[in-house]
């Protein structure tokens, strides 16, 4: 059973005696915040990867141009 606590969206629950909140508005908040946050971390992993992408075509780049100039340099 739940007893309104007096000032606060809160009830308490008689069996357990723990504090509830039961505020709909404030969970929704708090799902929306979590949902955002999720789908920050998910952009920010899906940028390192393109920047580790970017960062091995360079090397790779870098190869091939040291490979020509060494060929270059060979003729």
């Amino acid at each position: 059973m739940y007893v309104k606590v007096e000032n606060v969206p809160y009830v308490r629950d008689t069996e357990s005696n723990a504090i509830l909140n039961v505020d709909e508005h404030a969970k929704n908040e708090y799902f929306a915040k979590v949902r955002m946050i999720q789908a920050q971390k998910q952009e920010v992993n899906k940028l390192q990867s393109e920047i580790d992408s970017v960062k091995t075509e360079l090397q790779d780049i870098k190869q091939l141009l040291l490979h020509l100039l060494d060929k270059k340099d060979n003729i």
